[in-house]
């Protein structure tokens, strides 16, 4: 009896290792982001090129500085972090640096904070930052964000993640607007781009390339987020009145 069980098992074996051996883990494919999370040093970028706050901006770091009590003052990290990239045009170890000293607190707080928020650029962008949103809800409003891309690459000659070679024009992609009723929304610097077509976003580009204004918002002529021009609801009919569907003895 125990010599049968003996070769049951020896003849289990081979087909139980085959079995494993075959197995393999199948995962998607890794997201890779726009920018490594750690700091090389470069030309235009390494703790040599000194940076000081102007004048103006130190005006500004003194009444920022006032909202917050003495020992808490760290909590500026952010606004002045927002001051230096507006000074510079970016974020550079250098500018994280001034802000650790002057607001006494190691660099490496300053270092953490300017890599988790993407707002902080720490490689130069261009004059216009073009940052499109391409989530699902504005690949699904409007044209689709899709097509704003391919006009965008087009129109510039660059890929997401490149800066045109004239310095002006910097392209990348973000998650999630916020504006999803105005999909596709794009934002330029400061301010958003909403219900665009293929058609908007050319004129957009032609005009900042001729240093013409443009308007913020709704490119469609609609008011902020209204259903569409001249139409303020999407009902059909007049709305179901009080007790509609409910039992009448109750």
């Amino acid at each position: 009896m125990n010599s049968m069980r003996s070769l049951v098992r020896q003849a289990a074996k081979p087909l139980a290792y085959n079995t494993f051996a075959k197995r393999t883990i199948s995962s998607s494919r890794a997201a890779l982001s726009d920018a490594i999370f750690v700091h090389r040093d470069t030309p235009n970028n390494n703790p040599k090129l000194l940076f000081e706050f102007n004048a103006e901006n130190q005006k500004r770091i003194t009444e920022i500085l006032k909202k917050y009590p003495e020992q808490y003052k760290k909590a500026a990290i952010m606004p002045l972090l927002d001051l230096g990239q507006r000074q510079l045009g970016f974020t550079s170890i250098s500018v994280m640096n001034e802000v650790a000293r002057l607001l006494e607190v190691p660099p490496m707080r300053v270092y953490e904070v300017a890599t988790f928020y993407t707002m902080y650029n720490r490689q130069p962008v261009g004059k216009y930052f073009l940052q499109l949103c391409t989530t699902t809800p504005c690949q699904l409003g409007g044209c689709g964000s899709t097509k704003i891309l391919q006009t965008l690459k087009s129109n510039l000659g660059i890929e997401v993640g490149e800066t045109t070679k004239d310095g002006q024009f910097t392209l990348v992609e973000v998650e999630c607007a916020g504006a999803c009723v105005n999909a596709p929304v794009m934002a330029i610097n400061d301010d958003y781009y909403e219900d665009l077509t293929p058609e908007t976003t050319e004129k957009l580009l032609e005009n900042l390339k001729a240093n013409k204004p443009i308007t913020p918002g709704p490119q469609t002529g609609r008011h902020t987020c209204e259903y569409a021009p001249g139409k303020y609801t999407t009902l059909n009919a007049e709305p179901y009145g009080p007790g509609f569907g409910v039992r009448a003895d109750l």
